[in-house]
C-alpha cells in the first residue's frame, strides 16, 4: 500500500490576531452596516486566536481588482509552494531527493494560473522535466484530502512512484471590502492563508518506508444538487465566498452514514477508529463532527489547535492536522480516517493504518 512519507508546511509572513481582525472589520464597516455588532459575534465565537496572511493588514483596506489579487496570488503561491516542497523533501532525511519525484499534484481554489503552480515551481526546485503534472482546481476545503487520494491512485498504478501533493490557498486575497453579505463576514472571520506539501510513495519506490501512515483506500462522495452549499462566485472584483448556514446540519445528517459505509469495507467502524484527521472548517463544523460521529474533544484536539492558530486555510488545513498527528508518534496498528468537506457539497475520505 502507498505510504505518506512526510508532510511539511510553509507559513506566510504576517501573523494577525483575531482581535486585530475584528477591530479592522469594525473600522471598515462601522458606518455602512447597522447590524455590525451582531455580525461581529462570528469573530468572537469562532475559536480562532491567530491567522497568517501574505499581505499586511493595511493592504486590505483599499479596493482591489481581480488582476491585482491574482498577480499576488501567483507570486506568493510560487514562493511559499517552493518552500513547502523543499521542506517536505528535507524531512525524508535524504531517503528521497528532489530528482526522485515522479508526479507533482498541485491543489488550489483561491487563485488561477496557467501555466499552473506546479509547472512554475518545477523551474526553481530541480524537479526533473519528465515529472507528471496533475493540477487540481475547485475542490476547496476538500482539496487536501482529494490530492492525497489522487496520489494514492497514482501510486497504485505506478508502484515505483514518489508523488508530491502541494496545497496552496491564499484566501485572504479574496477579501471583499464592499461585500456586506453574511457569507463574506463568516469567510473573513475564518479564512487564513496556508501552504502544505505531502510526499506519497508507492510500495516499490525509493521513498517507501515501512513506518508511517499507509493508505488503505479512498472514497469520494457528492451530494446531488448542492452547488450553493459552499464555493465561490467569481466576479470582476474577484472571488466572492458562498457559505450556506446549513453546513453544520448537513454534516450531522449526511456525513456519518457515508463514513460508516466506507469504514466497513476495512472491517472497522467509527468506535474503533483511533485517529480522526478532519479538516477544521470552523467551530460549528468541529461541533458537528463531535455530535454526529460521537468523537471526543481529545480526538479532535489537533484539528481544534490548527483552527485556533491558523484559521480555516481551505485545502492545506487537513495536511496541517496530518503533520501534527504524524509528529505525535501514533502506535503501530492504529487506524485513522482523514476527511474533508468541500464545494459540491462533497466529501473526500482516506482510510489509513500506521505500520
Amino acid at each position: 500500500m502507498p505510504v505518506i512519507r512526510s508532510v511539511a508546511r510553509a507559513l506566510p509572513a504576517y501573523h494577525v490576531s483575531q482581535d486585530e481582525m475584528e477591530s479592522f472589520i469594525r473600522e471598515l464597516f462601522n458606518e455602512r452596516l447597522s447590524s455590525l455588532e451582531r455580525m461581529l459575534q462570528v469573530f468572537e465565537n469562532g475559536g480562532i486566536k491567530e491567522r497568517q496572511f501574505v499581505m499586511p493588514i493595511d493592504w486590505y483596506k483599499k479596493d482591489k481588482g481581480l488582476e491585482e489579487r491574482n498577480t499576488l496570488f501567483i507570486e506568493h503561491a510560487v514562493d511559499l509552494g517552493t518552500e513547502a516542497v523543499l521542506n517536505c523533501i528535507k524531512q525524508t532525511k535524504q531517503a528521497v531527493g528532489i530528482e526522485d519525484i515522479d508526479a507533482f499534484i498541485s491543489v488550489t481554489s483561491s487563485g488561477m494560473a496557467a501555466p499552473t503552480l506546479e509547472a512554475r515551481i518545477m523551474n526553481g526546485t530541480g524537479l526533473k522535466n519528465e515529472t507528471t503534472r496533475i493540477p487540481l482546481w475547485g475542490l476547496g476545503c476538500a482539496g487536501g484530502a482529494g490530492g492525497l487520494a489522487r496520489a494514492y491512485d497514482y501510486c497504485l498504478a505506478h508502484p515505483t512512484a514518489n508523488v508530491l501533493v502541494l496545497c496552496v490557498e491564499l484566501c485572504s486575497l479574496t477579501f471583499q471590502r464592499d461585500d456586506i453579505s453574511k457569507s463574506n463576514f463568516v469567510g473573513t472571520s475564518l479564512f487564513g492563508d496556508g501552504v502544505s506539501c505531502a510526499l506519497v510513495s508507492g510500495e516499490e519506490s525509493s521513498g517507501y518506508c515501512a513506518e508511517g501512515p499507509h493508505i488503505l483506500g479512498t472514497q469520494a462522495e457528492l451530494m446531488p444538487d448542492s452547488e450553493r452549499v459552499m464555493g465561490w462566485d467569481i466576479k470582476d472584483t474577484g472571488f466572492h465566498v458562498v457559505f450556506s448556514r446549513d453546513i453544520p446540519s448537513l454534516i450531522s445528517t449526511w456525513l456519518r452514514p457515508r463514513i460508516e459505509s466506507f469504514l466497513s469495507s476495512f472491517n472497522w467502524d467509527i468506535e474503533s477508529t483511533d485517529r480522526w484527521i478532519l479538516h477544521p472548517g470552523g467551530r460549528k463544523v468541529l461541533d458537528a463532527y463531535r455530535t454526529s460521529l460521537n468523537v471526543s474533544q481529545e480526538q479532535l484536539a489537533l484539528s481544534e489547535q490548527i483552527l485556533k492558530w491558523h484559521g480555516n486555510m481551505s485545502s492545506p488545513s487537513v495536511l496541517y492536522v496530518l503533520e501534527d498527528v504524524m509528529n505525535s508518534s501514533p502506535l503501530k496498528g492504529e487506524v485513522g480516517l482523514l476527511g474533508a468537506l468541500g464545494p459540491g457539497f462533497s466529501a473526500e475520505m482516506l482510510a489509513m493504518e500506521w505500520r
